[in-house]
């Protein structure tokens, strides 16, 4: 039986889920900017105790990697790793942008694609592109908004935009194929992706593994004159 306790606290959410086998058995989250420390630990407590488990009748535990914000992560793996070693369990590691784009999937036909990001500063974004399927596409990288922004898929058929940073895209991207979905992370994706991994025996080494921080992207101007010879 694969029952795990997922952690999803890489952007303003601090969310937390029970999944066995796959299926949830409960879910606590609150939508509110720096509580992860104050709040991670007694929403941890409060789901278990309300499904009647402790954390010794865990299979795994599961925590969002990254990218995304500096001391939500920290907090969300701090956590998550304390408890796997403390309780001889494994950790299981999933991408923060993974677990947005698993989220679009109810709404995916054939052929769409997905664009899961997260926001960075100004018209800056963290993003990769996945098909229906959630096959990368494009992997992670920080990308500078604008009016051309993922044309090249645009073109072609209907793209899903998920995440925080898609508020940003929503003010200079129109497009007849833009589909732009008000959802957010949420540890309900993770543990459906992290039960995938439990099956495969996909964990983390406890000693070594550290969150996928996201880093300011910022675009570094030439120092050459160019008028000089």
């Amino acid at each position: 039986m694969g029952l795990i306790l997922s952690i999803e606290t890489a952007v303003s959410v601090c969310s937390v889920a029970v999944h066995k086998d796959g299926q949830l058995e409960g879910l606590l989250e609150v939508h509110q900017a720096n509580i992860h420390a104050q709040k991670l630990l007694p929403l941890i407590d409060s789901l278990l105790t309300g499904l009647g488990l402790t954390v010794k009748e865990l299979s795994a535990i599961a925590v969002s990697e990254g990218p995304g914000s500096y001391t939500g992560l920290r907090i969300g793996v701090s956590t998550a790793k304390g408890l796997a070693f403390a309780h001889g369990l494994p950790l299981i590691g999933v991408g923060t942008l993974e677990g947005l784009a698993q989220r679009a999937r109810p709404f995916l036909e054939e052929g769409d694609v997905v664009i899961p990001m997260i926001d960075a500063r100004r018209m800056e974004v963290y993003a990769k592109v996945v098909d229906a399927a959630l096959q990368e596409l494009e992997p992670l990288a920080p990308v500078i908004i604008d009016e051309n922004s993922f044309a090249e898929y645009l073109a072609v058929g209907r793209v899903f935009f998920v995440g925080d940073g898609v508020a940003k895209v929503q003010e200079v991207l129109r497009h007849d194929h833009a589909r732009y979905l008000p959802l957010t992370n949420s540890a309900v994706a993770i543990g459906e992706l992290a039960f995938e991994k439990y099956k495969k025996g996909q964990f983390v080494d406890l000693a070594y593994f550290e969150p996928n921080y996201l880093k300011e992207f910022k675009v570094l101007k030439s120092k050459k004159n160019p008028l000089a010879q």
